[in-house]
């Protein structure tokens, strides 16, 4: 049986656990922070903080101990969020091996450097244990729930490392669950890290009681902006065609379980930021912290991305969602191609 360590027990940590765990042909340990999110599983195999109503397969072994969850184990997934990751592999770095195939399923971006997680992740290990791992990206249109019920549901693992992706694409891969490959690591890692900025400012037409007029245009544009900054990054067009990029986007914008929409509707209704965040009692809406990121990347790039500046301004800056469209809509006309 391949012996598989998921680090993070949050809603999609544990949605990927029963995934792997409902095949039967894996060993699962899940890494949970949160002493309370280990004892549940292990008594009633229930994440009652994260994802109730979900049963966690008895293959799906729960703790809250570095080397009991890592040693050994053949493929590593990292589902925590952006803001903490250099931080967790900073203290699992001793127990990780270079042959270890490493998959992060974390969509978001560092804060202070702008780096995606698989870079963050490399240079890491390549600082502490002196080696470059193998490394790919999971990502795509993905609701933990609907992936833990058994929604047919079809996301992307890319790696510039073949056998990687080939290895995670037949371990992970079931008759609900169909992975594709993709080398494109750079597009795959930004579309699941900026469609979270668009869904937001989605959630704030529809707290406004926009219409669907706007949502598409919003959608539409969003993408347009989120495939030059790509491109300026190395990716490549038509990953933002994709699963990670207008498969998610899509799902995410429109969805009601997106953490991200929903708290743009909430801003969109005027509640302010710290009191919608405190209202998510621990749950993560990546886009708030990769907004500031995604700002700093388009200037570094010199890529234009006004839906994204004017995310910034509301979310950071106190600018009203109201102001933001007006702004938006009064902008220089030009050709829809730039």
């Amino acid at each position: 049986m391949s012996k598989i360590a998921i680090v993070g027990a949050g809603a999609w940590g544990t949605g990927l656990a029963i995934v792997l765990g409902r095949k039967g042909a894996h060993q699962i340990r899940l890494w949970a922070h949160e002493k309370e999110v280990r004892d549940s599983i292990s008594a009633l195999r229930l994440n009652q903080l994260f994802l109730p109503e979900q049963t966690i397969p008895e293959t799906v072994f729960p703790t809250n101990d570095w080397a009991e969850a890592i040693q050994d184990a053949e493929i590593v997934v990292i589902a925590v969020p952006s803001h903490h990751c250099r931080a967790i592999f900073g203290k699992m770095q001793v127990h990780l091996k270079p042959e270890m195939l490493l998959v992060s399923a974390t969509k978001g971006l560092e804060n202070e450097t702008h780096m995606r997680m698989t870079e963050v992740i490399a240079q890491v290990l390549r600082t502490a244990n002196g080696f470059t791992p193998r490394v790919g990206a999971l990502s795509g249109p993905s609701f933990a729930k609907e992936v833990a019920r058994g929604d047919p549901t079809a996301i992307t693992i890319a790696s510039r490392d073949a056998e990687l992706a080939k290895i995670v694409q037949r371990e992970f891969s079931d008759p609900r669950f169909r992975l594709y490959t993709n080398d494109d690591v750079t597009g795959v890692e930004l579309g699941g890290a900026l469609k979270n900025i668009i869904a937001i400012a989605a959630g704030i037409c529809a707290g406004l009681d926009l219409g669907h007029n706007s949502i598409a245009a919003l959608i539409t544009r969003g993408l347009a902006e989120m495939t030059r900054l790509v491109i300026a990054c190395g990716g490549r067009r038509e990953t933002m065609s994709g699963l990670a990029g207008l498969g998610d986007l899509v799902l995410t914008c429109t969805g009601g379980l997106s953490r991200n929409r929903n708290v743009g509707v909430e801003l969109g209704r005027g509640r302010k930021l710290p009191e919608i965040i405190a209202a998510m009692h621990g749950m993560v809406a990546e886009g708030v912290f990769t907004t500031h990121a995604a700002v700093g990347l388009a200037h570094q790039h010199q890529v234009e991305m006004p839906i994204t500046g004017e995310m910034h301004e509301i979310l950071h800056n106190g600018k009203s969602p109201g102001d933001a469209i007006r702004d938006l809509m009064t902008r220089s006309v030009k050709s829809e191609g730039l």
